[in-house]
């Protein structure tokens, strides 16, 4: 049940912005395998928290009920006898370890990773807490895609390489829009569960129909950021991005055909998640044919 609240489905959302943030700093000299793994831990850790906190509230508000979810995994405190208080206390316990093992990379690399993780956390709790959570307001595809598809980058870049350089977030945005997309997902196929919940999420205030054409958009600049990226910064790169369109195409297309429906979300989910894994992994292999790519422990 802890790991089902910790959703390993979505930590494609962690790991592939932690995997272009290596192959940047790859790019300027020699990697840490060790560092690399402990903020690959870190920032799952983190990823876990958040699916876990919301989860929690979600619950305890009475936004998740056993006719809204048809996955039983995906409502571990909806179809299990257990006190809600033991999946609050496994969410904190995420991020606790999570700030224990970043001590390494403050260590390693000065305290700038620590003020970025603040920030990142603070961003955890106000998703799902309080009042007016950030996943209850147009705000939370934003948040999720500029905290974790953006501040993970400049983190992760900063502890392996010792340089804190912006430049990361505009590398990263295709990180950011396609971490943005998972959540832009999610709540487009649950418009008609969150307008009773009271949730006014950029879906529900836009509606279907004209949030399905602004993410088809969102979808086209995504790959097409991907492909400018490269050709600006990483040109040998181009190489790859043939490739790259080819393996993505069919998943994309199929998310192209998707109505986001509450009857298509078991499938609108894993399409985006997939498409996340090959863009992502297609754009780190066209940063490191930049890279002599060097090793260290």
């Amino acid at each position: 049940m802890a790991l089902n609240l910790a959703a390993p489905h979505t930590w494609p959302a962690a790991i592939m912005p932690t995997l272009i943030a290596v192959a940047a700093a790859s790019v300027t000299g020699p990697v840490s395998v060790t560092m690399s793994l402990a903020l690959l831990v870190i920032v799952v850790l983190m990823q876990s928290s958040v699916n876990t906190f919301n989860d929690y509230y979600d619950y305890v508000k009475g936004s998740d009920s056993a006719e809204d979810n048809v996955d039983p995994s995906d409502a571990v405190l909806v179809y299990n006898n257990i006190d809600p208080k033991s999946a609050l206390r496994l969410a904190v316990g995420f991020l606790a370890v999570a700030f224990l093992l970043g001590i390494y990379a403050i260590v390693k690399a000065g305290f700038a990773p620590l003020v970025i993780a603040i920030v990142g956390a603070l961003f955890v709790v106000l998703y799902s807490a309080g009042k007016s959570p950030i996943s209850y307001l147009p705000l939370g595809e934003v948040v999720s895609g500029v905290v974790m598809g953006g501040l993970i980058p400049l983190a992760v870049y900063q502890v392996l390489t010792g340089i804190l350089d912006f430049k990361l977030l505009l590398i990263a945005v295709p990180t950011i829009i396609g971490v943005g997309l998972i959540m832009f997902t999610n709540n487009t196929c649950d418009i008609e569960r969150d307008i009773p919940s009271g949730r006014k999420t950029l879906p529900v205030l836009l509606g279907r129909e004209r949030a399905v054409v602004w993410y088809r958009i969102a979808l086209i600049v995504w790959i097409a950021f991907i492909v400018l990226n490269t050709a600006i910064f990483y040109t040998p790169g181009l190489l790859i991005v043939p490739f790259m369109v080819l393996a993505a195409y069919p998943l994309a297309k199929a998310l192209f055909a998707n109505s986001f429906t509450p009857d298509r979300r078991l499938q609108a989910m894993p399409q985006i998640l997939s498409v996340n894994v090959v863009l992502g992994a297609f754009y780190a292999a066209a940063i490191l044919c930049n890279s002599a790519l060097v090793l260290v422990l």
